[in-house]
């Protein structure tokens, strides 16, 4: 079974299916939400409500801007500082989370 998670917007509560989000980026008291297959979503909730929502196996706090859903993942640079995301993306490792994204990852 899909997980959903209920994301509360202005217009009301949005339901997401988790699969679908490639990434989660702070923006202050924000955060953008990129999805495979629409348009970001800008939502009034912070990273640490998304890291509690969603499921650690599957998304990966890179950085303290960034999580990042491990499926959408393609290759990590050879210095372990850079993550290339399918899209071509590419978002900054942290060097304090850089060896627990190396274990969830190896």
């Amino acid at each position: 079974m899909e997980t959903q998670v209920y994301i509360p917007t202005e217009q009301g509560i949005r339901v997401v299916a988790a699969t679908s989000i490639v990434r989660i980026e702070a923006r202050s008291n924000y955060s953008k939400l990129f999805f495979d297959n629409a348009k970001p979503l800008t939502v009034a909730k912070v990273l640490h409500w998304f890291e509690d929502k969603l499921e650690q196996q599957f998304f990966c706090r890179i950085h303290k801007t960034h999580i990042v859903n491990n499926q959408f993942i393609s290759a990590i640079s050879a210095d372990n500082n850079t993550l290339t995301l399918l899209n071509g993306e590419q978002l900054k490792i942290s060097r304090r989370r850089k060896t627990k994204v190396l274990k969830l990852l190896i």
